[in-house]
């Protein structure tokens, strides 16, 4: 998909600036895709470039490979001379992205802090191809977003997504922190009381709550019952906005709204027809701006995201690195090797051997994994 090999009308041939000639890295899925005009027909010669994310048994987790080809990708779509927009998604309707692959992670990572430092030198330059691209992006939310999954996300200049995804971080649950982008987005975002919220107690919110927080920019429905679109079920909402039914606001429901919740949500089948429509509709509007003024404009508004990133990402680096020899190599080990259904660690038995000044041995991390704790 080489799209600078093209030629202009007097048939001069064009400079390529691409960095690779084919993004071709399993697990991510980089293709053109017609935009639209006003009355919705595609526009002969004009594209928006769609960047997905294809690991779905993984919940489109990405691997060391993945981050690469999301790299070279949106390069390369930065640079189309024909692409209005990126579009970046993942594959089915259960997850954008829940983040780093806690497999790989937990089997090579976990007590290699050199190597891990040269993975999250990738995973910061895949936040910065997000931040830089010259093309507005928007990121499609097809279900879960958290983790890592929610820090690139949260990199982009739109989302909108399905109103059953779920948003958040894991960090302090699982032996990391947030600092592959959150704690730079989230107080920018959201301040600094709900940044606080999302960022250490990592409780997960509803597409309803961060589209009020505005974490989103936009939400539609995907559940369809009876043929007939219906509002996420497990929250409590109040109307809907326009055609596409964006809600203004969602809360939890009782404990007997969530059950007969559930059992609506088990009649339905999941439908992103709507997801599809309003990112069209959104890519749609960028085709009518002057190109190099859209562009200035992103340079613009990205500044405060970029700023707070570039502080900040080269010792989040380090720190990253280092913490996989004590709180990540058990955090991740734990969600990787769960027992009796249990993926975190033993978090007062860890507690009670720091303050006894107890080092960070072998023993010590395999006496707090699920399988030690199933075994007393």
């Amino acid at each position: 998909m080489n799209a600078q090999a093209a030629k202009t009308g007097n048939g001069r041939k064009l400079v390529d600036y691409d960095l690779a000639r084919e993004v071709i890295v399993p697990g991510v899925k980089l293709e053109k895709r017609p935009a639209r005009c006003f009355g919705g027909h595609a526009l002969d010669g004009l594209y928006n470039a769609w960047i997905t994310l294809d690991n779905p048994k993984q919940y489109n987790s990405y691997t060391t490979e993945m981050v690469k080809g999301v790299i070279l990708a949106f390069r390369q779509a930065s640079a189309m001379r024909d692409v209005v927009a990126v579009v970046f998604t993942g594959t089915g309707d259960k997850a954008f992205c829940s983040g780093g692959n806690t497999k790989e992670y937990a089997e090579y990572y976990a007590g290699n802090p050199q190597e891990y430092r040269q993975y999250m030198r990738l995973f910061n330059d895949m936040v910065s191809a997000i931040l830089s691209c010259d093309k507005p992006v928007v990121c499609r939310v097809n279900g879960m977003r958290v983790g890592g999954g929610q820090e690139i996300g949260m990199a982009c200049d739109f989302s909108i997504a399905q109103d059953l995804a779920r948003f958040g971080q894991a960090g302090p649950k699982h032996g990391s922190a947030p600092i592959g982008g959150a704690t730079d987005f989230l107080p920018l975002m959201i301040g600094c009381e709900q940044a606080m919220v999302s960022g250490i107690l990592c409780e997960p919110w509803s597409a309803h709550k961060a589209y009020r927080l505005g974490i989103i920019s936009d939400l539609v429905p995907a559940l369809k019952v009876d043929g007939e679109f219906v509002p996420n079920p497990l929250v409590e909402t109040s109307r809907y906005l326009d055609e596409y039914g964006r809600i203004i606001h969602g809360e939890s429901k009782t404990a007997d709204e969530l059950k007969a919740g559930k059992e609506l949500l088990a009649k339905g089948t999941v439908d992103l027809s709507l997801l599809d429509q309003a990112v069209d509709t959104l890519c749609t509007k960028f085709v009518y701006m002057f190109p190099d003024c859209l562009t200035k404009t992103l340079e613009e508004l990205r500044k405060p995201k970029l700023n707070a990133w570039n502080a900040n990402k080269e010792n989040s680096r380090a720190w990253l690195a280092l913490n996989m020899m004590t709180e990540a190599r058990a955090g991740f080990r734990a969600f990787n090797e769960p027992a009796g259904g249990e993926r975190e660690i033993d978090f007062i038995g860890l507690r009670l051997a720091l303050a006894a000044g107890d080092s960070w041995t072998d023993e010590l991390t395999e006496s707090l994994l699920p399988a030690a704790r199933l075994a007393k």
